[in-house]
């Protein structure tokens, strides 16, 4: 049998351990036993999966996933002080199932394949609000393994990973989480759910892996090209792309080779004609020079 957290089990222990939620590690723990049983429950996590959970803090939704049955969970904590006490929290209150959870003290926009005790399947996870899109654009770059997953983040932020081409808060995040996989809204998470209550409401965002698109490009020069569509963002593509491209009658003459029509904005393109923006500047002929 697990014992979940309660909101006092919560306090009790983050008062024993002198623990104060860090506002730069953009921590916020959920204190709502409810909320934790419903996300692994969404996870539909199966014996053979093998769970990372980015930022386990006290522990709430890492009990919550060996209750559901997670055939092992890997907790990345940046925090010393959690990262040893969670262990000990899991042995008292799962102890048929502790040696079902290993804990590994480390920074998860650092963490690569090798840090790691098991190949993980699944990422379930409440992302620190500061770094969630930079922590779950890393994962799924360094542990390809990683099939599929359920994180929780800021609603705004949720928003903008789910948002297809054309949308008002389609951005680069959007693109970049579309390079590798589905992401789709989830549900709702009040803020009245987290200890501190922050200023924002949170929602849950699922998403399974996917291949990018077919393109001759690298990663890194799709997002290259993605970065600079969006730093500009209100300006067309044939102005916004001309420090990429090296001018503006060259980004036009490269969105053209692409079959992209330069008076767009990057708003209006999905990951795959980035993609193929991309590799037109690498298989494009050389312009011209100009004569006098």
């Amino acid at each position: 049998m697990v014992r979940l957290l309660t909101p006092g089990d919560i306090r009790e222990l983050a008062g024993r351990l002198n623990v104060r939620p860090s506002k730069r590690l953009g921590q916020n723990f959920v204190v709502e036993p409810g909320t934790v049983r419903r996300i692994a429950a969404l996870a539909a996590l199966e014996p053979h999966d093998v769970v990372l959970e980015v930022g386990p803090g006290l522990g709430s939704l890492t009990l919550a996933l060996v209750e559901a049955g997670a055939g092992r969970v890997v907790g990345v904590e940046i925090d010393p002080v959690l990262a040893a006490e969670l262990p000990r929290t899991v042995a008292a209150r799962a102890p048929g199932l502790a040696d079902r959870v290993a804990v590994v003290a480390a920074d998860a926009l650092r963490i690569e394949a090798r840090d790691l005790p098991a190949t993980p399947s699944v990422l379930v996870a409440n992302l620190p609000y500061n770094v969630a899109v930079p922590v779950l654009l890393h994962l799924l770059v360094v542990l390809p393994s990683l099939e599929r997953g359920l994180v929780m983040v800021q609603a705004e932020v949720a928003d903008r990973m789910c948002a297809p081409p054309g949308s008002r808060v389609y951005g680069t995040p959007s693109v970049k989480l579309a390079w590798f996989a589905a992401a789709r809204p989830a549900g709702p998470a009040p803020r009245s759910v987290f200890w501190p209550v922050p200023n924002v409401d949170s929602r849950l965002v699922a998403f399974i892996r996917r291949d990018p698109p077919d393109t001759t490009a690298s990663r890194e020069e799709v997002f290259a090209v993605v970065d600079a569509a969006f730093r500009q963002r209100r300006k067309t593509l044939r102005a916004a792309l001309s420090g990429w491209a090296g001018s503006a009658p060259e980004a036009e003459r490269l969105l053209r080779a692409a079959g992209l029509d330069p008076g767009a904005r990057g708003e209006s393109l999905g990951v795959a004609e980035f993609a193929r923006l991309a590799a037109a500047r690498q298989s494009a002929p050389p312009a011209a020079p100009r004569t006098l």
